[in-house]
């Protein structure tokens, strides 16, 4: 049994090479706690995850919103990694991208491949190590990190912070625990047994991985992504629409301060109450972006019945296809609604006029549209 109030989260050991490593305990066990608002939280952040799930089951057509928020959480979970690429740009194919800015690209469109993969994965398999490493393997392919042992947990030493493991903020337990760690972690989170509410479960699964660090790289964002993955794997929510990388991003030493405490501090019951709170107010950003996505597909549809005649129908096309790719092409709309190379020019000219696509190149050839009104609602 683990009391959250006499919590012990592990041991600083001294390694041969004279640096110390943290190694925590194991958590698959009973959890009790006697704070009464640690359950307040936990019951609204339930009641907002609930709110969101049902929200979602009446949106029309949901899978076409899917992807922005999956592009989203790419471009904000990769943006605390250090990459500067933006959600529109992330979008776009890879040879209209600046040179100098195609390894930030390519690092969050493997992001995206990765969430779609995992997802998709979840459908014949369970949260485990072997789906997380070959998610792993997607995010550092070809990119930064692709020589530090991509889908494989690691048999080295890694930290954060500083030059090395002496001077490091945090360092990891030893490459020798990994494995043990990751496999008790994997029990906890299937282990039906503890009878412990599943936000608090992935709470804790979440700092427990954080802390571990299985990679050399991608920790971070394998970390982040294991919260979404946990949700729709346990049935919580039936599409992957909650992220938290936002919540953490807002104030990314808060969030890193909560983790440290636990570890030096044993302050586990304050990383709780910051992560159920932040559950309840990202599910809300979540409920109030699809209903503003819901209002915005209803306009642009009394548009296009007032204003496009006879072009209805592949306007209407065009515009599904925009919800779930907000960046296009004249020859991708010329190929979705099976339109002449003119036609498809005459109806993207219209979409101009009445302010659904914007031009952002300025050029004359190979130019860019965006669907900037649906864009911007991701990024309030």
């Amino acid at each position: 049994m683990i009391e959250i109030e006499k919590y012990k989260s592990g041991q600083f050991l001294q390694s041969t090479s004279g640096y110390k490593y943290f190694l925590p305990v194991k958590i698959n066990d009973f959890w009790k706690w006697d704070d009464p608002i640690i359950n307040r939280l936990l019951e609204n952040a339930a009641i907002k995850l609930g709110e969101l799930n049902s929200f979602s089951k009446l949106v029309p057509n949901i899978d076409l919103f899917i992807q922005l928020h999956v592009a989203k959480e790419a471009v904000v979970s990769s943006r605390i990694e250090g990459t500067q690429t933006q959600i529109d740009e992330a979008l776009m194919d890879e040879e209209e991208v600046l040179p100098e800015r195609r390894n930030d690209w390519k690092e969050v469109n493997n992001y995206i491949k990765a969430i779609n993969f995992a997802v998709d994965e979840l459908k014949t398999l369970p949260i485990s190590t072997r789906l997380i490493k070959k998610t792993h393997a997607i995010i550092l392919d070809s990119v930064r990190g692709e020589h530090k042992q991509p889908g494989e947990f690691r048999k080295s030493q890694n930290w954060i912070g500083g030059n090395n493991p002496a001077n490091a903020i945090f360092v990891p337990p030893s490459h020798e625990y990994v494995n043990e760690l990751m496999d008790d972690m994997e029990k906890f989170i299937h282990n039906e047994k503890i009878y412990l509410p599943e936000l608090i479960k992935i709470a804790i699964a979440h700092y427990q991985f954080e802390t571990i660090h299985p990679f050399l790289d991608g920790n971070g964002r394998i970390g982040r992504l294991l919260i979404t993955l946990f949700f729709v794997d346990k049935k919580i929510l039936t599409k992957p629409l909650l992220y938290l990388s936002t919540y953490f991003e807002k104030n990314k030493h808060i969030y890193y301060d909560k983790l440290t405490n636990v570890r030096t501090k044993k302050d586990i019951k304050q990383w709780l109450k910051y992560f159920l709170v932040g559950i309840a107010e990202t599910s809300d950003k979540a409920t109030e972006t699809l209903s503003d996505v819901i209002s915005l597909k209803n306009r642009m549809e009394d548009i296009i019945h007032t204003k496009f005649g006879r072009k209805s129908n592949k306007a209407n096309i065009l515009l599904n296809y925009l919800f779930k790719q907000p960046v296009i092409y004249v020859n991708k709309i010329k190929e979705i609604t099976e339109l002449s190379y003119k036609a498809a020019n005459e109806l993207l000219a219209d979409f101009v006029k009445e302010n659904i696509l914007e031009e952002t190149t300025g050029r004359s050839r190979n130019r860019i549209f965006v669907f900037n009104k649906y864009l911007d609602l991701f990024q309030k």
